[in-house]
């Protein structure tokens, strides 16, 4: 990829204490104790863990404290390859809402409401509710448009939803109610319609418009009959379905990935408890949405005994400093952000090391894309020069991390620390062998108990095997360009590698840009496609092709940017939208996304021959606008 980051210099940033027993440490103890076997550090034990993956799985089921019914008869098919999405720790029975519970005795608070906004203590509640029947949960953030819930709900058909009557962002008040209507009146077997009154009282709530509709308050009252059933946990197989999470959507509509109760139970429970040593004394915040995976893997963070921030509203609002706050008055220990934020606050020259305490924060986490080099600095710098900065990466796929943040090894400028326990992760080139020190296609060689069981409606599979395994045959490709250090065993990640587009962690399809501007009478063609600078951050740019007799104008901009904002997220409107004369297609008449991004970025495209035009490629050739990005 044209201006990726090289490897740097390898500059440490933050070290272990050697004197520290984590949990990683006891955890590698136990497995050389059991095996006979020495590993001295964790690059051993991770190589272990990779090439004897079913026993690492079993020795990690152990030390976690899994909570079940019925133990394993066998850990997996030893004969099955990560194509077959092998069934994980068959016969066993457990329940993933009961795990979370597990520590419901201890004194300590489970979940905190940062009440500078209404929060969403409801949604976890509503989850777990589901997980303890074996309902399947799926969710979609409050600022989708209409649009971008039903290209999802549409898709899984479901009976029950919960929606709140309004939210506040930035401090305006955004009504839900006329937008629930209308998703309602596209979700044919819905059963029932449970409205949260969030931000007004109930009585100031009108619902009966829309169908099928109860207030919270009312639904409960229906289910307690004379008393308040005993909650009991069902029991059931760890491959049983728990999470319906989106793909973005690049060519239709989304995919709807199926996650298993076990599997992300178990890969939540390692990445917490061994990768972020975390224990019943940490305070975790993650500034997320309900409708992005951070937020599934962040209440999972319960079944740890830890305590639970939840966050409703801007970062930057009512002040920049208002996560700090929270860090101080609640005693935060863990917050997690997107590489954006930090680097926000960096450019509005923000020193919280000056302002805040920040005595019980211990780790920061940054996902959503690349953590540039200057942000390491500015964190040990400006923030806390003790804490662990760990970016993590992995994606709603599976609905986790494939790398990320560890407490056994040093901090190196630039990159994320380690690929994660359990995870066959290499960097292939484009003959599939796998390279170290320069970039590669991000693959997993193996299998892994969080990769989806299934997607929904697809029920011969061919969705499914097209999105990972089309790329290598047997292998799953992910989806990004990244580069492992031989040196460090650190990885940088360079930028997505296929269609997806993907700023700041929202990941979204260009074919849902499309459904909206291309509705629009001015305009005839559009192309959405990725920007990504050298520190591999990247933005959308949108080019235009005008319909006969129709001008470009800032009042065009305007308005699509606005359809945009309303049909799906503020998130989804792209950074530039630009005019363009032709798009280019192949010859059997599909739009080439892919080819102009390599064309922005500078580099060639080699097969013109597939293009029904390919004059137009050179259309994207040097653009004034997309320079000094």
């Amino acid at each position: 990829m044209s201006g990726a980051p090289e490897i740097m210099e390898s500059q440490v940033m933050w070290e272990p204490d050697s004197k520290r027993n984590t949990n990683m440490d006891q955890f590698r103890a136990a497995v050389a104790a059991a095996y006979g076997i020495p590993l001295a550090n964790y690059n051993e034990l991770y190589h272990w863990s990779v090439n004897h993956y079913a026993d690492f799985w079993a020795e990690f089921w152990k030390f976690s404290g899994i909570v079940f019914s019925r133990l394993y008869d066998e850990v997996i098919d030893p004969s099955k390859g990560i194509a077959d999405v092998p069934e994980w720790f068959k016969g066993s029975r457990l329940n993933y809402a009961e795990n979370l519970l597990k520590h419901k005795e201890n004194d300590k608070i489970a979940l905190y409401a940062a009440r500078y906004l209404p929060n969403g203590i409801h949604a976890v509640e509503a989850m777990l509710a589901a997980a303890s029947i074996g309902a399947i949960w799926s969710a979609t953030s409050p600022d989708f448009g209409i649009n971008g819930v039903l290209d999802r709900f549409s898709q899984i058909q479901p009976k029950l939803i919960f929606s709140v009557e309004a939210v506040i962002y930035n401090g305006k008040k955004h009504n839900h109610l006329e937008k629930l209507q209308n998703v309602v009146k596209g979700l044919p077997d819905l059963k029932k319609v449970v409205v949260i009154p969030y931000v007004s009282s109930r009585e100031s709530v009108d619902i009966s418009k829309i169908s099928h509709s109860v207030f919270l308050e009312d639904f409960l009252a229906a289910g307690k009959g004379d008393q308040a059933p005993q909650l009991e946990f069902e029991q059931l197989p760890f491959s049983h379905p728990l999470f319906i999470m989106y793909s973005s959507g690049t060519t239709g509509a989304p995919k709807c990935m199926v996650h298993s109760a076990g599997g992300t139970l178990i890969q939540h429970l390692k990445e917490h408890l061994l990768h972020g040593n975390m224990s019943s004394s940490d305070n975790i915040m993650y500034y997320t949405t309900t409708g992005w995976m951070m937020w599934n893997w962040l209440v999972s963070a319960l079944a740890v005994g830890a305590s639970v921030v939840l966050y409703d509203g801007s970062p930057l609002v009512p002040s920049p400093n208002v996560l700090w706050d929270l860090v101080d008055r609640l005693g935060i220990t863990i917050l997690g952000t997107g590489a954006k934020w930090l680097a926000v606050l960096e450019e509005k020259n923000l020193k919280p090391c000056e302002t805040h305490n920040l005595q019980t924060l211990h780790t920061i986490l940054s996902t959503g894309s690349p953590l540039k080099p200057q942000s390491y600095e500015y964190v040990y710098k400006h923030i806390k020069s003790s804490v662990l900065l760990g970016s993590i990466s992995g994606g709603t796929d599976i609905v986790s991390c494939f790398m990320g943040q560890n407490v056994s090894i040093p901090v190196y400028k630039g990159e994320i620390q380690a690929r994660n326990l359990g995870m066959a992760v290499e960097a292939w080139n484009d003959e599939g062998k796998p390279v170290l020190g320069e970039s590669g296609e991000l693959v997993c060689t193996k299998p892994m108990p969080c990769q989806p069981t299934h997607f929904w409606n697809d029920e011969n599979g061919n969705k499914y095997r097209k999105a990972y395994f089309s790329r290598f045959p047997g292998v799953w490709a992910h989806g990004d360009y990244c580069k492992i250090n031989p040196k460090t065993g650190g990885i940088v990640m360079l930028g997505r590698s296929d269609g997806t587009l993907n700023p700041s962690g929202v990941r979204f399809g260009s074919s849902e840009i499309y459904n909206i501007v291309e509705a629009f009478e001015e305009v005839s063609d559009s192309l959405c496609v990725p920007q990504y600078n050298k520190d591999g951050e990247e933005r959308v740019i949108l080019f235009l092709k005008m319909a006969t007799n129709q001008e470009f104008s800032p009042d065009l901009v305007k308005r699509i940017r606005e359809a945009i904002r309303v049909a799906l997220s503020a998130r989804h409107v792209p950074s530039l939208i630009l005019e363009t004369e032709g798009i280019p297609y192949t010859i059997n008449g599909k739009k080439v996304e892919v080819a102009v991004k390599h064309v922005i970025a500078g580099k060639e495209v080699a097969q013109r021959g597939i293009f029904s035009n390919p004059e137009t490629l050179d259309l994207y050739r040097d653009i004034p606008e997309l320079q000094n990005f």
